[in-house]
Formats: structure tokens, C-alpha cells, sequence
């Protein structure tokens, strides 16, 4: 498997080829649904993208840890997390990309 990251810039590039909008305009676009999937999800919304996934805030109660190097016991402090839980499509997409990129394909055989 490939280490390519998507950034924010591959994004916008993509908005701009597929969508028709300047480059600037379509970075502007991208910041803007990013922005508002943030702003949502701090104020403790579920933000859920149809066809792709959910990301849900949960709270966390205080608990007591264990130090892995020495055994000591902490306190682990309560805490908001962010949880996301992919579409039924998108697993579906997952595997079917994986099942093709992982069959071999039959070379054809000059006659």
C-alpha cells in the first residue's frame, strides 16, 4: 500500500477539475465545509455525511489508568473524543477496492 496523504490542497485541486471553480475559489470552498464540520463537532453535534461516515462526540468519564512502565496507577482525567464510524458504502467501497487491487490481472496473450 501507497503512503499518499490527501491534504486539503488535493482536495481543493480536485473541487477546481471537477466542479469548474477557480482554484482560489475552490480552496475557499474546501476551507468552508471544513470549517463547519469543525465548528459542529466541537459544539457536540453528530455531523453524519451521507455515503461516507459519522463523527459523534462522546464524553468520557474519569478513570484510573495504569502507568505501563512502573505499574502506578493515574487518574485519567474526564475528556471529550471524537468518534467515526464509516458508512455501510464506504466499507463497501473499502473491500471492493482492495478485492480488485489485490486480484492479478491476466495478461493477454499475443497470438
Amino acid at each position: 500500500m501507497e503512503g499518499k496523504t490527501l491534504t486539503r490542497a488535493d482536495l481543493a485541486e480536485a473541487v477546481y477539475r471537477k466542479v469548474g471553480l477557480s482554484r482560489s475559489e475552490s480552496a475557499q470552498l474546501v476551507e468552508s465545509v471544513l470549517d463547519e464540520i469543525c465548528a459542529a463537532i466541537v459544539r457536540g453535534e453528530d455531523v453524519k455525511l451521507s455515503s461516507f461516515a459519522t463523527f459523534h462526540v462522546r464524553e468520557k468519564n474519569e478513570r484510573i489508568g495504569r502507568n505501563p512502565k512502573t505499574g502506578e496507577e493515574v487518574p485519567i482525567s474526564p475528556r471529550r473524543v471524537m468518534t467515526f464510524k464509516a458508512s455501510n458504502v464506504l466499507k463497501s467501497r473499502i473491500i471492493d477496492g482492495h478485492t480488485s487491487a489485490a486480484k492479478p490481472s491476466k495478461a493477454k496473450k499475443a497470438g
